[in-house]
Formats: C-alpha cells, structure tokens, sequence
C-alpha cells in the first residue's frame, strides 16, 4: 500500500517538529554570531566601532539565552539532561533520513507529454 504524504494524518506532529529545528537553527545561528561578533570585537580598534560590536555582543547573549530557556521550557532542548537530548538527537535524524527516502518524483522526468500543443504553435506554425 502506497503512503500518501500529503495525508493530514500522516503528518501527525509535523509543526511541533518544525518548529524545533526551526528552533534549533535560530539557536545555532545566533550562537555563531556571537562567536562571530566577540571575534570581531578583539580585533577592531575603533573605540566607537568596539562600543557597537560589544553592543551587538550583550544582545545576542541576550537572544541566546531567550531562544534557550524557550527550548528548555518547550522540552526541544535538554542541556542538563544528556541522555534525553541525545534520544532527542537521535529521534530528529531517524527522521531526517525517513524523510529523505520519501519518493517525492517520479521515476520518469521526459517532459514529453506535458504540453497542451507542441512548442512552435504559439508562433503561428512558423519554424526558425
């Protein structure tokens, strides 16, 4: 039997873990930009250019630790607990792979077929 993917059924739990990688990448990404920025600020002289960067700094702490305790509270992010994360880990790239087995094309791609009229038509019949 054939599954169909589009099925609301088969979706079951789909936002939620939408919204945890989601989640997950705005938690990565931001935690690079303060890599990124705290970098930045030890190699910058400007004092006007460092007093921005270290701005930049305190906000993005500030929205690393929002976006964390939003995970912690949600139980999409367990830093204390290393065996639940890792089950969490592991369950995300079973799925990963599930859904990268999906046939979501057909086999047989050959445009032939698909149009209502041939190509030239549109012109009148004429050929270049």
């Amino acid at each position: 039997m054939k599954m169909d993917y589009v099925d609301p059924a088969n979706s079951l739990n789909m936002p939620e873990m939408a919204d945890m990688t989601f989640a997950m990448d705005f938690l990565v990404r931001v935690k690079d930009g303060v890599r990124n920025t705290a970098f930045a600020l030890t190699e910058t002289a400007s004092p006007e250019a460092r007093a921005l960067l270290r701005a930049q700094l305190h906000q993005g702490i500030a929205l690393h630790q929002e976006i964390s305790e939003l995970m912690i509270r949600k139980k999409w992010f367990h830093p204390y607990e290393l065996q639940e994360q890792f089950q969490l880990d592991m369950l995300s790239a079973e799925q990963t792979v599930q859904i990268a087995q999906l046939k979501l094309f057909p086999d047989d791609t050959r445009r032939k077929g698909m149009f209502d009229r041939t190509p030239d038509e549109h012109m009148g019949g004429h050929q270049a």
